[in-house]
């Protein structure tokens, strides 16, 4: 049985209950769109994602891509390592057949059943989240930054939702991605559904060294996942492209971040893979850690909980490795945070009226931070736009703390 200290940096503990999160069948590299039909939800009260800021209107597809040069890590009896991902794009306003839907019923079970929830809130309840981005939209003129992002150990990608659609309204577009085997459910076409056997794998450790082992290999793995979906997604290698709307990409400006071991994932990333240029480490402990020489000097956020990450916290993964970043870096944490702050499951319970004393910071509050700092450092590292909120603590956001270690 793995030790708590171990777990509590990586598995996201119930919402209701929460404490503090410490740390928190194709040819080769094939690929299959798909859309997911919107579950039917409640005409009133239903939840909803905050709108975008952007000047842009949001378009989303969905695809399924297929690595056969690696078995899956944790289930290779399985075969290639698959992949589920959202693509988030600056669509033109007035454009797209209906809104994207939010989460498939089977992956809202698996959630709710692993936040102990199943019993308190409907899954209708969250099926039905309207969300802001469009399908078949026009993509907007030009070409954008890409952004990837990876979810917290056990969520789902759409968990993310809030800040892909934010930034997608800045005019990037953003692959979201949910990593198999990594969540409490993933939705494939077909009927297909896999499940957490990594959780297993970190649960059933002998001790906590070796837990910890376990999460570095999912944040390396992640990484492979991301520089594989950067290749479908940039046609390298001479691969036609995974996506439709691939010539909107500038393959010369590619960001990364993530929430919890998906930070972490974002910075091992940069870390394998050159061509990525700025990262963001969304309250994630550096099981993976960030090599000694550096990221070559490309610029790297950490942001994360006042309470778990503050310098001298209980995380001392991010004194060390905030001291290896050689390039621009700011060290953020935001007080009354929790670990779920900077994902949408704080936004969406909010809105039904579920809170955590342990993590006071209102929904609302949580999704408005995330998506100022986040946006404004991919606006910065991406679009060269200049970024005051980036330059020290601002009256506006009084949570937020400037770390200087």
């Amino acid at each position: 049985m793995a030790f708590v200290s171990a777990l509590a940096l990586a598995l996201p503990s119930p919402l209701l209950t929460a404490g503090e999160a410490a740390a928190a069948g194709h040819a080769p590299g094939d690929v299959r769109s798909v859309t997911f039909a919107a579950e039917a939800g409640p005409a009133e009260g239903r939840l909803a994602l905050p709108r975008p800021t952007g000047p842009y209107a949001v378009g989303r597809d969905t695809l399924h891509l297929v690595d056969r040069s690696r078995t899956d890590p944790w289930q290779p009896q399985s075969g290639p390592r698959e992949l589920m991902v959202s693509m988030y794009y600056p669509a033109r306003h007035g454009t797209g057949d209906g809104t994207a839907s939010y989460m498939t019923r089977p992956e809202a079970k698996a959630l709710l059943k692993g936040q102990k929830l199943d019993g308190k809130i409907p899954v209708e309840t969250v099926t039905s989240v309207r969300t802001n981005a469009r399908t078949d939209a026009r993509p907007a003129r030009g070409r954008h930054p890409l952004i990837v992002l990876s979810p917290g150990f056990t969520l789902q990608r759409t968990t993310l939702s809030v800040l892909a659609e934010e930034l997608a309204g800045r005019g990037h577009v953003v692959a979201v991605v949910d990593h198999a085997y990594e969540s409490y459910g993933t939705s494939f076409p077909g009927g297909g559904f896999t499940e957490c056997a990594a959780c297993d794998a970190v649960e059933d450790a002998p001790d906590e060294d070796e837990s910890r082992a376990v999460l570095a290999k999912v944040a390396e793995g992640r990484s492979a996942d991301l520089s594989f979906v950067l290749d479908r997604l940039t046609g390298r290698h001479g691969q036609r492209p995974a996506w439709p709307h691939t010539r909107m990409i500038d393959p010369h400006r590619i960001g990364a971040a993530g929430h919890s071991i998906g930070g972490n994932a974002a910075a091992r990333l940069m870390a394998d893979d050159p061509r990525v240029r700025a990262g963001v480490n969304l309250d994630g402990s550096f099981f993976a850690p960030v090599p000694e020489s550096g990221l070559g000097g490309r610029p790297f956020m950490l942001m994360g909980t006042a309470a778990g990450h503050s310098p001298g916290g209980v995380d001392p993964t991010w004194e060390r490795d905030f001291a290896r970043l050689d390039g621009w870096k700011r060290w953020l944490t935001v007080t009354g945070a929790g670990h779920f702050t900077f994902n949408d499951l704080p936004v969406l319970a909010g809105q039904l009226g579920i809170t955590d004393p342990n993590a006071p910071l209102p929904g609302d509050r949580s999704g408005e931070i995330t998506r100022a700092y986040v946006g404004a450092f991919f606006d910065r590292h991406l679009h060269g736009l200049p970024q005051p909120l980036l330059r020290g603590p601002s009256p506006a956001n009084p949570e937020v703390d400037f770390q200087r270690p």
